[in-house]
């Protein structure tokens, strides 16, 4: 169990600074960040931070150096230095679980040491990974065969949650670097139709399905499992075919030898990585495969690199403390409950997706680490689409409603696919909507235009809407790695703050536990007792 997670510490709304925080959010709310930039106009410059290819721009906040100082005071005062590093030497951070929190060790080059319970975990990080890469070779190569001898056309990578969302946003981003005679897709719902649909037009004979689950008894992925396994020997007519269409992402080879995988094709992982920090595990074995060992390994060199930006940068300069932070203040103080994530490149269209399970399943929790009732709001809502579909869409909200919604703008200053002037527009939209959003237009601004009376109130955008801009050089398997890893720390450092424990997920266990005994109420083989609402549900989709 950690130290630094189980020492006795003060309630967060005690901290000096968080009192502090308080009394200065009352003087600062008023303000309008038009006021802001007029009273400190070199702050487009000095407000910024940047860590190799990637610049973050954090002038457009409702903020000032005395909130800057206060927030560092705070992640001072919470011990997020000592937290971090706990996390980094593989102390049980996660403490309902027991577990230590080593994603890190997951890109850890050769011969830097990680301990778990005394043992140096990177040697058999590398194992994997060295699996991997021979496995992926013979697939992209066509050494590998199919039971009719044919090689794999397509890939069908079958998890969900964390076994899922990474694998798809991962393959979406980086599409460019794929091989284009392999195709992907991806099956998670337990829905049929999810299955039904990704196998449509596909011959089981080219095709090579991952059955990602670390247990191997995920409901919602054996059952699709199991389907996928019935539709190819339906095809193939032969046991033995599924040692060539299928391999495991798992810890439990007793179940993949059941499922009739050869155990040579399963790639493991370990205890200490949580399915929301997982996609540069085994579990990437389908982004491997789409996109190379080299490139994959350069996704992984990304990850380490903001590794240790987090880990060695003061937090005046570190990027995820500072996004982290400016979360909290949102959050804490000005009541904002959501934010949008708005990436400006259509290769990023899962990143939103991806970050909900990210950030929500780490943060959205209601005790601290000891079992207290937090008193504070924990967890923000993350939600988002790529720029410049979302202006035709929600983005009006953003500027003109009621709610104040912090965002996030993600842009790349060369493009992957230099087409006209499309880059050029894409661009200008990054830069007017937060210039927009901060500051907006005044009655008089639309008075001068010409606009009639009756129509000036509809016409002004009030501005002073927070943002963040995040300028990456090119969308790299380097700088997607680094995405990922600025947020995860991101979620560390608020999760720290808010004295909860970010790497469990209990909220997730209770629905699926009652939905095994629903199972049995709509097959007929049990009868449990529920509420009035839910029984009467049960009856009417059985027809009873």
């Amino acid at each position: 169990m950690s130290t630094v997670a189980t020492a006795v510490k003060t309630p967060l709304t005690q901290l000096p600074a968080w009192k502090a925080l308080q009394a200065h959010y009352e003087a600062i709310a008023p303000q309008h960040l038009r006021e802001i930039f007029k009273q400190d106009p070199e702050r487009g410059t000095r407000l910024t931070a940047s860590f190799e290819d990637i610049y973050l721009d954090y002038s457009k906040h409702r903020i000032t150096d005395e909130t800057l100082k206060l927030l560092f005071e705070l992640a001072e005062q919470s011990g997020l230095a000592e937290h971090r590093e706990a996390m980094f030497s593989g102390e049980k951070i996660n403490t309902t679980e027991g577990r230590a929190v080593l994603h890190v060790a997951l890109r850890a080059p050769k011969g830097e040491v990680i301990q778990v319970d005394g043992k140096d975990v990177v040697p058999e990080v590398h194992e994997v990974l060295d699996h991997m890469s021979e496995f992926s070779d013979r697939v992209r190569s066509g050494a590998w065969k199919g039971h009719t001898g044919k090689r794999i056309k397509t890939v069908v990578n079958i998890g969900i949650g964390g076994s899922d969302l990474g694998p798809v946003m991962a393959y979406e981003a980086l599409k460019h670097y794929s091989q284009r005679d392999l195709h992907f897709r991806f099956v998670s719902n337990i829905d049929g139709t999810d299955f039904a649909e990704a196998t449509e037009d596909l011959q089981a004979d080219e095709t090579l399905f991952i059955i990602s689950s670390k247990t191997f008894t995920t409901l919602e992925t054996m059952t699709n499992a199991h389907t996928a396994r019935e539709w190819a020997l339906k095809q193939l007519g032969d046991d033995k075919a599924v040692a060539k269409h299928f391999v495991a992402v798992s810890t439990n080879a007793g179940e993949v030898s059941k499922f009739g995988i050869d155990t040579a094709n399963m790639f493991g992982f370990w205890d200490w990585v949580g399915g929301r920090y997982s996609m540069d595990s085994a579990i990437g074995l389908s982004t491997m495969l789409a996109v190379g060992p080299e490139n994959f390994r350069k996704l992984l060199a990304g990850f380490h690199s903001m590794d240790q930006h987090f880990r060695t940068a003061p937090l005046q300069q570190n990027l995820p403390v500072i996004m982290g932070l400016l979360g909290v203040w949102y959050n804490n103080f000005f009541g904002a409950q959501t934010v949008a994530v708005l990436p400006y490149d259509q290769y990023l269209k899962r990143f939103p997706a991806y970050l909900q399970q990210l950030t929500m399943e780490s943060n959205g929790k209601h005790v601290t680490l000891d079992g207290a009732e937090v008193g504070y709001q924990t967890g923000q809502i993350f939600w988002g689409e790529p720029g410049t579909n979302g202006q035709h869409s929600f983005y009006q909200l953003i500027h003109q409603g009621t709610k104040l919604i912090p965002a996030d703008l993600i842009g790349f200053v060369e493009t992957l696919n230099p087409l006209g002037n499309h880059h050029t527009y894409l661009m200008a939209n990054v830069f007017a909507q937060a210039e927009a959003l901060a500051f907006g237009k005044t009655a008089e601004e639309v008075k001068a235009e010409g606009t009639k009376p009756e129509l000036v109130a509809h016409r002004v955008f009030e501005g002073n809407r927070p943002t963040n801009t995040i300028l990456v050089d090119k969308l790299t398997p380097e700088a997607l790695g680094k995405l990922v890893a600025l947020y995860e720390h991101m979620v560390f450092t608020q999760g720290v703050i808010w004295q909860i424990d970010s790497f469990d997920q209990w909220g997730v266990e209770l629905g699926k536990k009652l939905a095994v005994q629903i199972i049995g109420d709509l097959d007929g083989s049990q009868h449990n007792k529920h509420d009035s609402s839910t029984t009467a549900l049960i009856a009417r989709a059985s027809k009873k």
